[in-house]
């Protein structure tokens, strides 16, 4: 790789770091032919920064000149920073390269706004188009989506993409006219509801169409926004538009910053309980409001999971008994996961469980017993809420990058 190369992959890969919305799941199994390169059919291998954003995908952005002026953005137009664009031949490249060597299952890529959305929309596609047709690639494609674009460009991108994505930025549109006064939340949800009417289409008529689905991020911390509203707005985008997944990134200061945004970072640890929270209204029965009341004044709280929090708050609803509660409250016991429920609930079938089976099934008895009745056994005393708190939190530490 030639130097100016490595110039631009450093600056480009750097500048792509802030997006948190690369994971690949959801791909379908496909191999390449004979003449092709990449395979999903095992998978893609995931790794993870502290902070749990993914690094598996070579994680570019094609240029990061941009004509936008988002206030949270590195790449803003009015921002000092050490600028670079690639090629669409020199993406495809590098991609092809860095899968050959083993280093990656697949692309990630994005890109700042460049003459006007649909030229870079344009760039986006081809080379998702040349890695498909050109070179057989048959690896994991993520593209990030420009909903100013012309739909047409968005349609196109779903034909030789896995995964498509339109950052949602901000939760309310306050709060992105404030601070991207370039974009408009009624553009960003235009564009999703398209992505979803087709994405439907391409199912009935089993055709492929972006068949990882769609996902965005949503930034935590740059403004006033309080997680109740956070998991409000995620509860709607899974609902109304059948978003795969909502990421939440905690806001990190950047130089030169606007003096709208705050000095300060928000505690990882709140990102962390957004996705813990996320986690209960997709797969675990519970709504934004209900996650949200356990908080207080609209925050979760931070040295304690939300599932826990809900289940202090409503005491009066436990201890359970495992061989007669049903599905739904099983799920809202802290220490019980869904594959956990679903084994009591098959187990108790053939036998009252006894403690001892409940901790062949699930993962940490200690934390189940101020919740749970067995066949042999029951809490002998009823503890209060703080004592069960401080049994189940864990202190909040900021996690450092570097």
């Amino acid at each position: 790789m030639d130097e100016k190369l490595t110039t631009k992959l450093r600056i480009l890969s750097d500048a792509a770091k802030y997006d948190a919305s690369c994971a690949s799941s959801g791909a379908p199994k496909r191999a390449a032919g004979l003449d092709g390169l990449g395979s999903t059919s095992k998978g893609i291998c995931h790794a993870y920064t502290p902070d749990g954003r993914c690094v598996s995908l070579l994680k570019i952005l094609l240029t990061n000149y941009c004509l936008f002026d988002c206030a949270y953005c590195i790449n803003r137009r009015s921002s000092n920073v050490e600028r670079a664009r690639f090629t669409v031949d020199e993406v495809v490249s590098l991609t092809l390269n860095f899968y050959k060597r083993n280093y990656i299952e697949g692309l990630f890529l994005s890109s700042g706004i460049i003459r006007n959305p649909d030229h870079t929309m344009e760039q986006l596609v081809l080379v998702a188009k040349k890695l498909r047709r050109e070179h057989g690639f048959a690896g994991y494609i993520h593209l990030k989506t420009i909903p100013e674009a012309n739909p047409w460009l968005i349609e196109q991108a779903g034909l030789f993409a896995d995964r498509l994505s339109i950052n949602i930025e901000l939760p309310s549109p306050d709060s992105l006219a404030r601070f991207a006064p370039e974009k408009s939340t009624k553009s960003i949800t235009g564009a999703m509801g398209q992505m979803r009417e087709r994405i439907d289409e391409a199912k009935e008529d089993r055709r492929k169409f972006s068949p990882a689905g769609q996902s965005t991020q949503v930034i935590v911390g740059a403004d006033a926004t309080t997680d109740a509203a956070l998991l409000q707005t995620s509860a709607v985008l899974y609902k109304d538009y059948a978003l795969r997944r909502v990421y939440y990134s905690a806001f990190s200061p950047i130089p030169e910053p606007s003096a709208v945004l705050p000095l300060k970072a928000p505690p990882l640890q709140r990102e962390n309980r957004l996705y813990q929270a996320d986690w209960l209204l997709r797969f675990y029965g519970f709504t934004a409001h209900e996650v949200a009341s356990a908080g207080q004044d609209g925050m979760l709280a931070l040295d304690i999971d939300p599932k826990s929090a809900w289940a202090l708050q409503n005491r009066d609803r436990f201890p359970l008994d495992v061989n007669t509660a049903d599905r739904e409250m099983l799920l809202r016991v802290p220490g019980l996961g869904v594959r956990s429920v679903d084994k009591i609930i098959a187990a108790r079938r053939h036998a009252r469980l006894r403690l001892a089976d409940i901790g062949r099934l699930a993962r940490s008895v200690k934390r189940l017993l101020p919740f749970l009745v067995t066949a042999d056994y029951r809490p002998t005393k009823i503890s209060d809420r703080l004592e069960i708190r401080s049994n189940l939190a864990d202190a909040p530490v900021q996690a450092s990058l570097f």
